[in-house]
């Protein structure tokens, strides 16, 4: 077993359990042997194998990202930025998902890609929610990521015959076959013998599920002892059609099926009964939450391009809601997630002081940590997992170092960050992903983009092309001189 002593590290992000916060420790000294922390604070004088000298370094936990979609959102690049669709109040979720499908074979390209990215802003526990292909548990394994995978399933899948009405298309059978199909693919990846793999039960959406699979599922994650995860309350189109099917919010349909707790991570949770694309007559869903202990992955970026925040991130704080963050699209930089979740709430409130860095980076760890019934992962203690960042401190967009976490969240982002260990391994050295080709994959990508295109007229339901969906944001051709 080997041990690596940090040692002079001009900062380090430590946990202090009195305070049950993250805390500065300028000119400490950090251990790791094997997998686990073993030492943290001043002058450590034990053995070590290695010594890494902590000059211009910050030492912080890995980010724990509770949701994603990495094999399939890169292939959006270029398409989803400006897309929305007024009709389904502004969300271009359903239109896309309709019009534009990877091919299975190359959703492992951009799974590799993803993993990459999402390293490098820092990321070492991974929740990635997607329908399995070819080839995710391969890229899952060569990656190093701590994963949390979570193999969707549906009884129902979306349609459209007009641009305002979302329809469905029903197959209780089928949604039953994935749904087992799902538990097999989990219960396979907890016996790796990495120890880092394993899942999280996901039917995909809470419309495209019966409250019997909703149920029977929510049971089968507490006999593993697993979290549990779906799509809630993520567009105003969908809480409406909940409505009209059960006469309540998508949050009390949970909470009537008694699905909601702890172990319980809710993707987005945005559209509650109080906010103000809603303003539906109950008050009552962020108190569900709250009182329940809930946990909701907290995604800004895809709402934000529609127009749309979490009113407030704050509120749902102060409710007792466990707060995690999510990159769910491109970028995957959870970095740029967490300064975007803290200027948005602000923006929300119109009060500067709420969503303070800390409480945005105590999300993307702990918060996360907890979303996941963890208490190892998400902070630098003894006792610990390895999972560790190294920022430089060196780079001149982190400079002055008054305050490092600010200057991460608020300036460097991923710039910043230099290595990543996750369990003990070197997964990043000096910016460079060290177990994927990230490069590489990246190459496949215009050819995979290009297919998905291609079979955009197929699916769409009025047979447009992705240009006529999605038109390039400038015009092709040779400026006019006339």
């Amino acid at each position: 077993m080997t041990i690596t002593h940090f040692k002079n590290v001009e900062w380090i992000v430590a946990w202090d359990e009195a305070r049950q916060g993250h805390c500065y420790l300028k000119g400490g000294d950090l251990v790791f042997a094997g997998n686990e922390i073993t030492f943290v604070g001043q002058a450590y004088d034990g053995a070590s194998d290695r010594v890494i000298d902590g000059a211009g370094l910050c030492l912080i936990p890995g980010f724990v990202n509770i949701h994603s979609h990495p094999c399939t959102e890169v292939l959006n690049r270029g398409i989803r930025e400006d897309h929305s669709v007024r009709e389904h109040h502004m969300t271009g979720l359903y239109e896309r998902s309709m019009a534009f499908a990877a091919d299975e074979g190359d959703k492992k390209y951009g799974a590799e890609v993803s993993y990459a990215d999402l390293m490098m802003s820092g990321v070492t526990t991974l929740v990635d929610v997607t329908f399995p292909y070819p080839g995710w548990v391969e890229v899952m394994e060569r990656s190093g990521l701590r994963m949390y995978a979570a193999p969707g399933f549906n009884s129902a899948a979306w349609r459209r015959e007009n641009r305002h009405e979302l329809l469905f298309w029903e197959d209780l059978e089928k949604g039953k076959r994935d749904f087992q199909a799902s538990l097999d693919f989990i219960d396979k990846l907890r016996a790796h013998p990495s120890g880092r793999l394993s899942g999280i039960v996901s039917p995909f959406q809470i419309e495209n599920n019966t409250a019997e699979l909703l149920q029977e599922s929510h049971a089968a994650a507490q006999e593993r002892g697993l979290p549990w995860t779906t799509h809630a309350a993520q567009a105003v189109i969908e809480f409406n059609i909940m409505v009209q099917r059960h006469g309540i919010t998508p949050i009390q349909f949970l909470d009537s099926l008694g699905v909601l707790g702890r172990g319980t991570i809710l993707a987005h949770a945005m559209f509650i009964d109080e906010n103000s694309w809603i303003q539906w007559h109950s008050k009552t869903d962020l108190k569900l939450l709250g009182d329940s202990h809930t946990a909701v992955a907290h995604c800004p970026t895809p709402f934000m391009r529609y127009g749309a925040m979490m009113e407030d991130f704050s509120r749902y704080k102060d409710a007792g809601v466990v707060l995690g963050i999510g990159t769910d699209t491109i970028p995957h930089n959870i970095i740029e997630d967490m300064r975007s979740a803290a200027v948005l709430a602000r923006i929300a409130s119109k009060d500067g002081h709420v969503a303070s860095t800390a409480d945005v980076f105590h999300a993307a760890t702990v918060g996360g940590a907890r979303a996941l019934m963890r208490d190892d992962i998400g902070k630098l203690a003894v006792g610990a997992k390895a999972d560790l960042v190294a920022l430089d401190l060196t780079n001149p967009i982190m400079m002055p170092v008054r305050d490092p976490i600010v200057s991460l969240v608020h300036h460097a982002a991923e710039r910043a960050v230099k290595d990543v260990y996750v369990d003990g391994r070197q997964v990043v050295r000096d910016h460079q992903v060290l177990t994927l080709d990230r490069l590489g994959a990246a190459g496949q990508l215009a050819a995979a983009q290009a297919r998905m295109e291609a079979g955009v007229p197929d699916r769409d339901y009025l047979g447009r092309t992705s240009q006529e969906i999605v038109p390039l944001s400038l015009p092709l051709g040779f400026p006019s001189n006339k």
